[in-house]
């Protein structure tokens, strides 16, 4: 899907009229060109199936499964879809493998195209889930995520060191016992 970077250069200079500036001050006169730039970034995995980054797996011998895959602070970013205002977070990702696995470093990349999109982070951690579940074929799936959002944290109740958390578990994971072994993992990589 491609942007419209004169659309949004065009809607940004009104907004600057609209809240009493003006776009052609020395300082303003590129913003709606770096906005639009800013934008195509934010929104780059709209029209992208993040299952894409999956594709190329690797089968494993039955003997060869190991019981539990966890990748832990990932950096993400997106953009929520109620004021268009950045949330910033660390994901962590843990899967137990079906048949097969897949490199390291599409997991991120998984993360990364569903957040860049207008969202909320409840969906997102739903849909990186699914995404993994799915694309996969894994036994299950637990997904934390854990952001400060700017639309808390710079508007409204202005709670700068508030975070949210949110999880989706899928099949073995969803099982109260095997996500607390999960969540154990993830809470021992923190840093103090």
């Amino acid at each position: 899907m491609a942007i419209d970077s004169g659309r949004i250069e065009a809607a940004v200079a009104e907004i600057l009229v609209a809240i009493g500036e003006d776009p052609a001050r020395p300082g303003l006169q590129s913003t709606p060109q770096r906005v639009a730039q800013a934008y195509a970034d934010f929104f780059s995995g709209l029209g992208v199936d993040p299952r894409e980054h999956l594709a190329d797996t690797v089968e494993l011998e039955p003997g060869q499964l190991g019981e539990l895959v966890l990748l832990r602070d990932i950096a993400f970013r997106s953009i929520c879809e109620h004021h268009l205002l950045p949330f910033l977070g660390t994901a962590h990702v843990a899967y137990v493998p079906g048949s097969r696995v897949v490199g390291l470093g599409k997991i991120p990349r998984v993360v990364e195209t569903l957040a860049s999109r207008p969202q909320l982070q409840e969906r997102l951690t739903e849909e990186i889930a699914d995404a993994l579940a799915d694309g996969l074929d894994a036994a299950g799936v637990l997904v934390v995520l854990d952001a400060v959002h700017g639309c808390v944290s710079a508007r409204g109740v202005r709670q700068a060191t508030s975070s949210t958390v949110t999880m989706a578990t899928r099949g073995t994971l969803a099982d109260p016992v095997e996500r607390a072994e999960v969540m154990a993992l993830i809470g021992s990589g923190a840093s103090s």
